[in-house]
């Protein structure tokens, strides 16, 4: 690895000097990639939630947009590429929790949030603009 010092800890890191590991807090948010709230993806290839729950091809910055509509503080990892597809590029990290329990009271676990962001990304100012179908209520033949 390479050694690299931040502030009075000695760090040994894997990856190149380049990417800077997140900053302590920002590493126990929640991860949130596209597939998870992809109604045309099945749950072997990644979605968490019920389709009817889902959004069709949502991308990270929609994520990220819905997320500051529901007043979470998030960040957009474009960089950073999902494990079961490294073609799909692109992830949010999501502040939920924190010590004293959930930042959102409606908000209490990963599963509400997906859920709600499966809700909020069909109705994005972006979404409306651009066409996208309005959600994943479609019944699987």
């Amino acid at each position: 690895g390479i050694n690299a010092e931040y502030g009075n800890t000695l760090t040994y890191m894997a990856t190149p000097a380049r990417s800077l590991p997140l900053a302590g807090t920002k590493k126990k948010w929640s991860v949130v990639y596209p597939v998870y709230i992809n109604a045309k993806k099945t749950v072997k290839e990644g979605r968490r939630i019920p389709v009817t729950k889902c959004c069709e091809d949502p991308t990270p910055q929609e994520i990220l947009d819905a997320c500051i509509e529901l007043g979470l503080e998030a960040e957009l990892e474009s960089e950073k590429a999902y494990s079961r597809d490294i073609l799909q590029l692109g992830r949010v990290r999501v502040h939920l929790k924190d010590e004293k329990g959930p930042v959102k009271p409606e908000i209490k676990n990963k599963k509400e949030l997906l859920a709600k962001l499966g809700e909020t990304v069909p109705r994005l100012g972006s979404r409306a603009k651009s066409g996208k179908d309005a959600g994943g209520k479609k019944k699987k033949k």
